[in-house]
């Protein structure tokens, strides 16, 4: 069935899954939020205090790696278990906490685009090869054909 179709037709369901791909991932980022994200135990700068867990807070700085010096030296306890960290500001006692967090949303994002890219570069390039192939399988019997009605006459 495959090989009944054209170049043009193929060419189209190749663009129309992308876009149906490309549809599917900014839905997804759309509704899938940040917030569900696991949460390990927490070292703050005040350690008695998980206000997190308790109260409102709001997020001073989002979810970014740790630094090589606090991982290395362990002074940051929140950095040991996932390399990456978020500050937060308990509304109710104003306390300051770091807690560990998952992953670093932006990092994640960068990374799959990286991956996408790459891809489409490697199959731009194999498309290439196909059809430079073709080409010159192509050639090759026509000049076969020829030969045999050359020697034939």
């Amino acid at each position: 069935m495959i090989e009944s179709c054209s170049k043009k037709r193929m060419l189209l369901a190749i663009i129309c899954l992308g876009g149906l791909t490309l549809l599917v991932l900014v839905v997804e980022s759309h509704f899938t939020s940040g917030t569900s994200r696991n949460h390990h135990g927490s070292v703050s700068k005040n350690s008695s205090s998980e206000c997190w867990t308790r109260e409102e807070y709001d997020i001073i700085e989002p979810c970014h790696p740790c630094t090589d010096f606090e991982i290395t030296s362990q002074s940051n306890g929140v950095c040991l278990k996932t390399h990456f960290k978020e500050v937060l500001k308990c509304q109710k006692s104003g306390v300051t906490v770091t807690r560990s967090c998952e992953k670093v949303q932006w990092l994640e994002e960068r990374n799959f685009w990286i991956f996408e890219s790459l891809m489409f570069v490697i199959g731009v390039i194999s498309t290439a090869a196909v059809f430079a192939r073709q080409k010159v399988l192509d050639h090759r019997m026509l000049r076969r054909v020829q030969k045999q009605l050359a020697s034939g006459v």
